[in-house]
């Protein structure tokens, strides 16, 4: 493959760009893009798109002027043996500092290709096409990328902006409805934590009314992705509120590799958990108010695990320091607060939860 930098295939370009800064570069967001519109962003001869099997094979015709690296699907491939393999195939393609890597896909895919793009020849330009709901609200977003190793999420990683992101919900429409649910339990995240008129609107629709409202949907996409980039500019490295981001992921980790659960799903009980201990610790009363919103949209609020078990790989989170760790609770409906408990405390807690 001939690699060369384009350095001129931005003009003429009618996207909408929205350039957001970061301590570390800036990203270039195009909200309401088409797939087609990605050669404007980068030049087909230099760059090399990264997808996986799922995603080649539904929207196959999309890849056919991309120098494309396909990988498998799920997980338990997001590990150090797949940026390894990939690494392998860069090489062969004679990829070098002057290649673009995009990825696109969900958050598996991104996480991987941003990771990946970070320690290739120590950094290469990367963007992405987030192709599920979950990546276009959360996982693209941020510049936190990086692979599992064993039960433990994300334990090995890097953060690094990508240099563009580019959206197009028309690739949502061939998504399974757990996709979609997974996705929204990130939305209501954000809104739980940093915005109580979208978790009041979100009580008012549903995932269907999404589904079939293309509008609406792009504009919950575009005010869920600005309400992560503005925690991430204020705290790119996660030295304080980009911490409240966690909020329901603790335990949600704790659960996701273990019982092969859905991310939507783990982080749904996760945030059930929090919003549990926010009332025995802050006299949050709004518990109910949360179970009924996760629910309204397909998510689990109860399940029967091994507490301890759970807690024992809790205990290895990134967050931990000693016996204690930061974890995020709700003082109401859009303001959470890290609060650092033992995990005495939380064993104590977590025990009693139904």
């Amino acid at each position: 493959m001939a690699m060369r930098q384009g350095n001129s295939v931005l003009i003429g370009c009618t996207m909408k760009k929205n350039r957001f800064q970061f301590s570390t570069g800036a990203t270039d967001c195009y909200f309401n893009a088409s797939f087609e519109q990605l050669s404007k962003l980068t030049d087909p001869g230099s760059t090399v798109v990264v997808t996986d099997q799922q995603v080649y094979r539904r929207h196959r015709i999309l890849f056919a002027k991309w120098n494309t690296i396909v990988l498998r699907c799920g997980e338990k491939y997001k590990v150090q043996a797949t940026v390894d393999a990939l690494i392998e195939q860069l090489i062969s393609l004679k990829a070098d500092r002057s290649t673009t890597l995009v990825g696109v896909g969900g958050g598996v895919v991104t996480d991987l290709v941003g990771y990946t793009a970070a320690v290739y020849m120590r950094g290469i330009r990367f963007g992405f096409v987030p192709t599920t709901l979950l990546a276009m609200v959360d996982a693209s977003i941020g510049g936190k990328n990086g692979v599992d190793v064993g039960v433990y999420k994300n334990l090995v990683g890097t953060i690094r902006q990508p240099s563009f992101l580019l959206y197009d919900a028309s690739l949502l429409s061939t998504l399974p409805k757990n996709e979609w649910q997974n996705g929204f339990a990130e939305i209501i995240k954000h809104a739980a934590i940093l915005d109580a008129s979208l978790f009041a609107a979100l009580e008012k629709r549903e995932l269907q009314y999404y589904q079939k409202n293309t509008k609406a949907l792009r504009t919950l996409i575009a005010r869920n992705a600005r309400l992560k980039i503005k925690v991430v500019q204020q705290d790119e490295h996660e030295k304080g509120n980009r911490k409240l981001l966690n909020f329901g992921h603790t335990l949600g980790h704790a659960l996701e590799n273990q019982y092969e659960l859905s991310h939507g799903q783990a982080i749904s009980l996760g945030m059930m958990a929090a919003a549990q201990l926010s009332a025995h610790y802050l006299g949050f009363t709004e518990v109910m108010r949360m179970e009924k919103l996760l629910l309204r949209y397909g998510l689990p609020t109860q399940a029967q695990y091994n507490k301890k078990k759970a807690l024992a790989v809790l205990r290895m989170d990134k967050k931990k320091q000693a016996d204690q760790i930061g974890y995020v609770l709700l003082n109401k409906i859009g303001r959470a607060s890290v609060h650092t408990l033992s995990f005495a405390q939380l064993e104590k807690q977590i025990i009693k939860l139904p």
